[in-house]
């Protein structure tokens, strides 16, 4: 792994090794196990342009628990907003030669320009709507660890699908992993032509719901809206929030998810959302760090050995 740009295009094997990995430093991390410094002498350094709290914390946890130099750029005190360019940035960091960029930016695509210019290895953190790599494998190891497995599993992802990044990963990596992916919005949030990546389309809860295995809801993303989307917060709450009454139609051993922040009480019932039988709200929230260090230190190991290449080269 030199990048980590998004799931689509991943072999079943590529994710494995991620989530095997992860699996295994959640299990260190909940013990207190000591944790090999396999990027002690790396630099890292985090730039988000869009505001995060869970996903810009776990990856400097994640890079320091690992051995790393972690520096967070703020954007809001960056050239950036002085005009400078992408481009320009890009080049600015490839000058502090930097091990590994991990990388948030509201526009889709921007991600994987910035890995083409700015000569380290480069992290997706979530790039506008296309992709959450790490969100993605986050979920996908917190139902394996609960469920067991992944293969044949109904999951059913609802909400504003037209605008979620994670909803885009998890149908990638989901479907690769064998499981079969369900979406379920209202029809003026569902993107034209998501069939044709393999997911079943539901505009109605309760079928949507019906005979589920995971449950996962998405924030109305109305930062990403350009018009109205929804009649309103309260309707779409009636039709497309989950209460108990809509849960009840997913077998009865099914858990809920969310990449959070939640809106409660308009994509999820708050008592829902913190029912320790069935909420995997907070999990997920703890193997996001472990799986943050799961793809930073296979990231590390690819560098290292392009290291060990130029210097066998260089002789």
């Amino acid at each position: 792994m030199n990048h980590l740009l998004g799931i689509e295009g991943m072999q079943r094997s590529e994710i494995e090794a991620v989530l095997n990995l992860a699996d295994d430093y959640a299990g260190k991390v909940r013990s207190g196990e000591k944790i090999e410094a396999v990027l002690d002498g790396f630099t890292m350094i985090n730039l988000f342009f869009e505001n995060s709290t869970r996903t810009r914390t776990s990856f400097e946890l994640a890079g320091k628990r690992l051995g790393a130099a972690v520096t967070n750029m703020s954007v809001v005190s960056s050239s950036i907003k002085k005009g400078e360019t992408l481009t320009d940035t890009a080049l600015t960091l490839r000058a502090m030669h930097t091990d590994i960029l991990v990388v948030r930016h509201q526009c889709s695509g921007a991600v994987k320009l910035l890995s083409e210019k700015v000569g380290c290895s480069v992290v997706n953190a979530g790039d506008g709507s296309h992709e959450h790599p790490t969100q993605a494998f986050l979920d996908a190891l917190t139902i394996q660890r609960r469920k067991g497995k992944l293969q044949g599993l109904e999951v059913a992802i609802c909400g504003d699908i037209m605008h979620s990044r994670v909803a885009r990963s998890n149908i990638h990596l989901l479907q690769t992993m064998g499981a079969r992916v369900r979406l379920v919005a209202p029809p003026t949030l569902m993107p034209p032509d998501i069939e044709k990546f393999g997911p079943q389309i539901y505009h109605d809860m309760k079928q949507g719901l019906k005979d589920c295995d995971i449950v996962m809801m998405l924030r109305l993303q109305t930062e990403r809206m350009q018009g109205n989307y929804v009649p309103s917060v309260r309707e779409y709450y009636h039709f497309y929030g989950l209460t108990r009454e809509k849960l009840a139609n997913a077998k009865q051993d099914a858990l809920i998810m969310h990449p959070g922040p939640m809106n409660r009480g308009v994509e999820i019932d708050s008592e829902l959302a913190d029912d320790i039988h069935r909420s995997l709200i907070q999990e997920q929230v703890e193997m996001g760090v472990a799986v943050r260090m799961a793809s930073l230190a296979l990231i590390g190991k690819a560098i290292k050995a392009r290291k060990a290449i130029k210097l066998q080269d260089k002789d």
